[in-house]
């Protein structure tokens, strides 16, 4: 299983968005999220916080419903590693 990178919630905001994703809502700290095709997904944004391990494996297992390696090969090419 590869390891999951740390990432700050606006940063992971600007990573749906590169894939897909459209700002529907922003209600305090938090930022709705949603694809073309349905898919919803919810981003804390406290201040530089990083989201944490478990909140971002549901986020990506649950809510884009994608594998760990399928997210991690998206994110490499969007930080242009």
């Amino acid at each position: 299983m590869s390891k999951l990178p740390v990432i700050e919630g606006r940063e992971l905001v600007k990573f749906l968005e590169s894939v897909g994703f459209g700002v529907t809502r922003t209600k305090g700290s938090h930022v709705r999220l949603r694809s073309k095709d349905g898919r919803v997904t919810t981003v804390p944004v406290h201040g530089n916080k990083d989201i944490p391990k478990g909140l971002l494996r549901k986020i990506i297992r649950e809510d884009l419903e994608i594998s760990l390696e399928e997210f991690l090969e998206l994110y490499l090419k969007y930080k242009g590693k």
